[in-house]
């Protein structure tokens, strides 16, 4: 059911997921659905707060307190991340729709939580050493850029059906390596 509802509310969002694709997708009656969450909203709510909660805890014990190279904290982050799809493939999908909902309801509905993942993935990365970089690098956009190009890559792995987490890691982690080379002194 918890996967069967991320994806559909990744693909749609709030307004354009409806119950009946969500139990039609999961195999479950109707009326199961809304005994366990009580309205659409209801599960919604629900899946943001434990999607939140569950890569919380993956990225945060999945990134070494230590570590101070940039590049290697976000292998550790990714890494973390893709230990969560291969349970929940559609969970990185639908936080990342959930940044862009525009339904008052379903706003109202994650505001509390709205930024912890973020907030988190930020202290992780300003553990990193910037002396690291060469001094023309702008790290925000070089941030910036990396976190475009590893949701881009999550998006087009889904549209062309060959999402698998541990391949996407290692396309990811190419990226970074070339990064790395092209950005540190």
């Amino acid at each position: 059911m918890i996967n069967a509802a991320l994806k559909m509310f990744a693909a749609g969002g709030y307004k354009h997921a409806s119950t009946d694709d969500i139990v039609g997708e999961a195999g479950i009656s109707k009326g199961l659905l809304f005994h366990y969450f009580g309205s659409k909203l209801g599960l919604y709510s629900f899946l943001y707060d434990y999607s939140v909660r569950f890569m919380k805890l993956e990225i945060t014990g999945g990134v070494s307190s230590s570590e101070q190279d940039y590049f290697n904290i976000r292998r550790q982050m990714e890494f973390a991340k893709m230990q969560v799809l291969k349970n929940y493939p559609y969970m990185q999908q639908f936080l990342n729709k959930c940044r862009f909902e525009n339904v008052s309801e379903a706003l109202m509905a994650i505001e509390r939580q709205k930024n912890v993942l973020s907030d988190i993935q930020a202290v992780l990365k300003n553990q990193s050493d910037r002396s690291l970089f060469r001094t023309e690098v702008d790290y925000e956009k070089l941030d910036q850029m990396l976190t475009y190009t590893m949701d881009g890559l999550m998006d087009a792995r889904f549209r062309d059906a060959s999402f698998q987490p541990d391949l996407l890691y290692e396309e990811i982690c190419s990226y970074l390596d070339m990064m790395k080379k092209l950005t540190y002194r």
